[in-house]
């Protein structure tokens, strides 16, 4: 798994990660099990402060995704094949879908545009592995 941030981004660096980690497990990149690289070495990787990377780490297992160890390190906790989600998880995700539909509400997307959106990106987290490897510049030259 590659990880990817932009230092340019009004986005947190420590968000970015966090959800490039959680992208990478619905895409089957990685699955239950999966070590992830120590904070100290993904942030020279990314040439970033430790305590940052540390901070997603820890949010990823404040959320249930990884279990960080002392031995063991990060590690991915559950993927989508980890059964049915701890309880209080569907109503705090729907409180946050809600206020993510109502900002494409407000900046004039219609329904059908807000749904054919939601399929397209599910469709990426279904799509086999080869497809989701392949991004759009390589399938249009």
């Amino acid at each position: 798994m590659i990880i990817a941030v932009d230092l340019t981004s009004e986005v947190p660096i420590y968000q970015q990660i966090r959800d490039r980690v959680v992208e990478a497990i619905a895409q089957r990149q990685l699955a239950e099990g999966d070590p992830l690289p120590s904070t100290r070495q993904l942030a020279v990787d990314l040439g970033i402060n430790f305590h940052t990377v540390n901070k997603a780490y820890d949010l990823l297992r404040r959320e249930g995704l990884l279990r960080l160890n002392r031995k063991s390190g990060a590690v991915v906790q559950r993927d989508a094949r980890s059964g049915e989600p701890e309880a209080g998880f569907a109503q705090d995700w729907e409180t946050r879908l809600k206020t993510l539909l109502a900002e494409a509400v407000a900046h004039g997307l219609d329904r059908d545009a807000v749904l054919d959106r939601c399929r397209a990106t599910l469709d990426v987290f279904d799509a086999p592995p080869s497809r989701r490897e392949r991004t759009p510049e390589k399938e249009h030259p």
